[in-house]
């Protein structure tokens, strides 16, 4: 079959978006790991197709990279609030809208450029979950949060020694791992054992063993920050993806998880490889996240 095709991103996390409002599009994992191959297909992080949805003002089906489910995705739903802005499929004039996931529906504000597209949103991510029953993981409770347990700095065991992480769920799981000396790890994580640091780590080495370490029994996204001077420095490895240069939900879960190690405030820059988002933990309990979206460019595949 013929498919048109967008292709957006965020902060360069990019996504093929696939207008399914009029027709029952229905991809195999074979399909969309094709079409994100950045060799043989088009190239992306993932496949979003656009449905319609009876208690939103559209619906977001997305898929990773590797054909699985993804009950939610950060930057993907600011691109889907743009994908809907920009083709008129809601009134822009309100400056808001509510995006269907399957992680429930996502109330996203937004403004518009001088052309009347969308240019940023802000979009309430939602309560952040941290009982690990629910996130889930196996790890255990050693903090509470807003009457909740949470897992705060627990200890895995590693081929490279022992790291702590805290585990969120922001409609899908994190576990984030707040590094402070870089110099204690060992030589073999990092690209330029002399320059240890954030941006040097082996990130697709020690990510891909913790997504699929059994603390973790429906995989994870793994993050690796430091906070540094303005904000929080983060890489992620995101479930059935690998390493990408942004991930909403995962700077969300990182935002969580500094304020509930003590290491930051409940608002944040997260300073990711392809830019900043905003997140503000309200003390309302709502995750909110601000960040761009933007079209790349459109055209025709064949599958």
């Amino acid at each position: 079959m013929e498919l048109a095709f967008e292709k957006l991103n965020g902060l360069g996390n990019d996504f093929i978006f696939i207008d399914g409002t009029e027709r029952d599009i229905v991809l195999s994992a074979e399909q969309v790991s094709w079409l994100c191959d950045r060799h043989f297909g088009i190239g992306a992080d993932g496949v979003i197709v656009v449905r319609p949805a009876e208690d939103a003002d559209g619906y977001m089906h997305y898929i990773n990279s590797d054909g699985t489910l993804a009950q939610m995705c950060g930057n993907g739903v600011r691109c889907f609030a743009k994908y809907l802005v920009d083709h008129g499929m809601v009134d822009a004039s309100g400056g808001s809208l509510v995006a269907g996931t399957l992680a429930g529906p996502r109330p996203i504000a937004f403004e518009l450029n001088a052309d009347g597209k969308l240019a940023e949103a802000t979009v309430e991510m939602g309560r952040p979950v941290t009982d690990p029953a629910e996130v889930p993981c196996l790890l255990p409770a050693t903090a509470m949060c807003q009457g909740a347990p949470a897992a705060v700095k627990v200890p895995i065991e590693s081929p490279w020694g022992t790291f702590r992480f805290t585990a969120v769920s922001m409609g899908n799981p994190h576990a984030v791992c707040f590094v402070d000396h870089w110099q204690e790890l060992p030589d073999s994580l990092f690209s330029d054992p002399s320059d240890k640091r954030l941006q040097t780590l082996r990130i697709d080495d020690i990510g891909a063993w913790f997504e699929s370490n059994p603390a973790f029994p429906e995989k994870t996204n793994v993050e690796f920050a430091s906070v540094v001077e303005g904000g929080i420095e983060m890489r992620v490895f995101e479930r059935g993806c690998g390493e990408t240069l942004a991930c909403g939900t995962g700077a969300c879960a990182t935002a969580v998880a500094g304020c509930l190690t003590g290491r930051t405030d409940r608002a944040s820059k997260v300073m990711l490889l392809g830019g900043d988002l905003f997140i503000d933990w309200g003390a309302d309990g709502v995750v909110r996240m601000t960040g761009p979206a933007a079209f790349a460019y459109a055209g025709t595949v064949t599958l």
